[in-house]
């Protein structure tokens, strides 16, 4: 014999969980309609931290740039930028963060050497945001060599000499200098 519910109680969870939606804050309402990722991993909730490190010893690799307008002329000043990749030795993204750029548009963080995907060389990941327009991309890294898609520049090819990338090592370190355009 199965249990009914009676219909006064089932009234009474019905408005209960119609009040707990009305009562969420906006912003979890607005992570709904956020656009969503072309890459794998990522994860709305990352915490805001720019060193991604799991180990102090190891190889790291330190990303910064300049996030720049969608013409390439001018630094955004409080734009989101959002990091992601696969952690090492292993086939999870644990390995997120974010942060806002300085008033000169500058961000950075540092984080160990993301893993292969199958197939492919590793990435970090990024996902760019102000005033409502998003904007998504990746930096292909390895141990050797660092280097942007050709996607990304053919959507950044208006930064002109500051779409390549700087790289150099020292002490384990490698530093790479990646701008992006906040394209529309």
């Amino acid at each position: 014999m199965t249990e009914k519910t009676p219909r006064r109680a089932f009234l009474r969870m019905s408005a209960m969980a119609t009040t707990g939606i009305a009562l969420l804050p906006s912003a979890t309402i607005n992570a709904f309609n956020e656009p969503s990722s072309p890459f794998e991993g990522y994860n709305a909730y990352a915490e805001e931290k720019t060193d991604l490190r799991t180990l102090p010893f190891g190889k790291h690799v330190r990303v910064s740039g300049t996030i720049f307008n969608h013409l390439g002329t001018t630094p955004l000043a409080n734009a989101q930028v959002e990091v992601w990749h696969m952690s090492p030795n292993s086939t999870k993204f644990r390995h997120r963060g974010k942060c806002k750029t300085d008033a000169t548009g500058a961000y950075s963080f540092i984080t160990d050497l993301p893993n292969n995907e199958k197939g492919r060389s590793g990435r970090i990941y990024f996902k760019v945001s102000k005033d409502g327009n998003t904007y998504f991309t990746e930096l292909v890294v390895t141990p050797y060599f660092a280097h942007i898609t050709s996607k990304h520049w053919k959507e950044n090819k208006q930064l002109e000499d500051r779409v390549f990338l700087k790289r150099d090592t020292h002490f384990g370190e490698t530093r790479i200098n990646f701008n992006i355009a906040l394209n529309q």
